[in-house]
């Protein structure tokens, strides 16, 4: 279907430089917003409007039992001036697979790109300029059916937002080898967007807080044994001069930057291997000064060097960064695709005309 996208610019504008090029990640939301409702078993009304507030009846569904799923993506100025958003396909199909899992009715292709692509051209002045900067772009889904009986809705609303951003961490992160509270186990929704699993989350993440730890280096839910994410990042390692990653399965996330990271190592010479990592074994490594980087990749943070790994009470330090390391050499590397200094070999930009 070609979807022609009708837009109601804002009569009360608030952008300005200073909001633009704040960089206070979440803190700044753009003037305008894509909005569809989803009744009779299709997608209806698809539009762009000024950013307000939604009106929600009480018994509305995704409050009570969970039904809403979100994305995070990109926009970035290119070195010519022109805009481009990142990895489209790529974010349509973990949003579509989280959709599913959460019974969710799916965003077809067509109307994905035509409200990003209408989205963001209405906000371009909100694309912040210079290194680490983006436009995040937060397209969700919730059940907006007002019922408090316990069902799978059948009215769901699509809504995009975004707001301009710098870095998500500020420095390297100490965090912690999680081994009692579980994110996340086998056959459950880990891989999923939900909110639900980000919920669960904050109550480990804030007891780790407390002891001096920025984040929590989850395991397993089973037996605690292997390693699988790091609070909102997927987690890599390299060891022996080997770069090392969890494989995915349903409960680590399919995070985008690790795949576009993963794609762009046999170009940097950097060998992989995609596995179970156990705990004990990164502990080894750790003991026998192996590791010699452990970082964290996710659409919010990019790239998030860990300087420091605590398991079970040990707390190892990781070698100082230097400019050579893998995991900034990948993010600029990364970031020249996004931004045109480099060729974009694998397609992933849109450039929003």
């Amino acid at each position: 279907m070609n979807y022609q996208i009708p837009i109601t610019q804002t009569k009360n504008p608030h952008w300005t430089k200073e909001l633009v090029e704040r960089g206070e990640f979440g803190a700044v939301i753009s003037d305008h917003m894509f909005v569809s409702n989803y009744e009779n078993g299709k997608w209806i009304n698809p539009k762009v409007v000024p950013y307000e507030n939604l009106s929600l009846n009480p018994a509305t569904l995704a409050l009570h039992y969970g039904q809403s799923v979100f994305e995070g993506m990109k926009a970035f100025k290119m070195q010519d001036g022109s805009v481009s958003i990142f990895r489209i396909e790529k974010h349509l199909d973990r949003f579509n697979k989280s959709l599913d899992r959460m019974c969710m009715p799916t965003i077809p292709a067509d109307l994905f790109h035509a409200a990003l692509l209408a989205f963001v051209k209405t906000d371009l002045n909100w694309v912040p300029e210079g290194d680490g900067h983006s436009l995040y772009i937060r397209p969700f889904v919730f059940a907006s059916e007002a019922r408090f009986g316990v069902k799978i809705a059948d009215e769901y609303m699509f809504i995009i937002f975004a707001g301009p951003v710098g870095p998500y961490y500020g420095s390297p992160l100490k965090i912690k080898v999680e081994t009692h509270f579980a994110r996340a186990t086998r056959g459950g929704a880990g891989f999923a967007k939900c909110a639900g699993n980000y919920g669960a989350s904050f109550f480990p993440t804030k007891l780790a807080k407390e002891e001096g730890f920025d984040q929590i280096l989850w395991t397993d839910g089973r037996e605690n044994k292997y390693i699988e994410e790091s609070g909102t990042m997927n987690v890599m390692f390299i060891i022996n001069g080997q770069l090392i990653t969890p494989s995915t399965s349903d409960s680590i996330l399919d995070g985008i930057t690790r795949d576009s990271i993963l794609s762009l190592t046999n170009e940097m010479d950097m060998p992989v291997e995609i596995k179970k990592i156990s705990v004990d074994d990164l502990e080894k490594a750790l003991k026998a000064n192996q590791v010699s980087e452990a970082f964290g990749t996710g659409t919010a943070a990019v790239v998030a060097p860990i300087e420091s790994i605590s398991i079970n009470g040990h707390n190892y330090i990781l070698p100082a960064i230097d400019e050579n390391a893998f995991m900034l050499r990948a993010k600029k590397k990364l970031m020249h695709i996004r931004t045109g200094a480099e060729a974009d070999k694998f397609s992933w930009n849109t450039i929003v005309e």
